[in-house]
């Protein structure tokens, strides 16, 4: 049989004492904190592991190559063809260079997920209604390019590391 005693310094509010006690209080505050500490620990260490990755390049922080790369994707109609800009960070620039798609919707989802992408700098957005086999294809075109832009990043700090 397991006891628990419970010391209090502070009073209850009377609706508490009435029914459950004089310890309910620290009862309650005692048992939030046996939930939320493990996870302040988990996230401490979790932190502390990152840097410590970071410091010694085990991990990298994400980046790319600067430089202008290609990239395609499959669409309703066909190959939808990319010409992608990046700087260490960021995407800078994105141009359509070939499709077969229509103008409306497939031309016209792509248009909105070329400023979607600039403006959010990630590939992880969902489809256009009406258009998604075209979003698709511009969006694996887009990941194509960044792919090549990234793998260059990778070689370019491997050979820097090497040298």
């Amino acid at each position: 049989m397991t006891t628990i005693t419970i010391v209090s310094k502070t009073k209850a509010p009377a609706i508490f004492t009435q029914y459950m006690g004089e310890g309910f209080m620290t009862l309650k505050r005692m048992n939030t904190l046996r939930l939320l500490f493990p996870l302040f620990l988990g996230g401490l260490f979790a932190f502390f592991l990152l840097q410590a990755c970071l410091s010694l390049g085990i991990v990298r922080e994400a980046g790319y190559a600067p430089g202008i790369y290609e990239g395609s994707g499959m669409g309703y109609r066909g190959q939808i063809h990319i010409r992608l800009q990046t700087s260490h960070a960021e995407i800078e620039d994105i141009v359509i260079t070939d499709h077969r798609e229509s103008i409306y919707p497939g031309a016209a989802a792509m248009e909105e997920l070329l400023e979607a992408v600039l403006e959010t700098g990630s590939t992880d957005l969902d489809a256009v209604s009406g258009a998604t086999y075209s979003s698709r294809g511009f969006l694996e075109a887009v990941e194509e390019a960044l792919g090549k832009a990234s793998a260059a990043a990778a070689k370019s700090e491997t050979e820097t590391a090497v040298q």
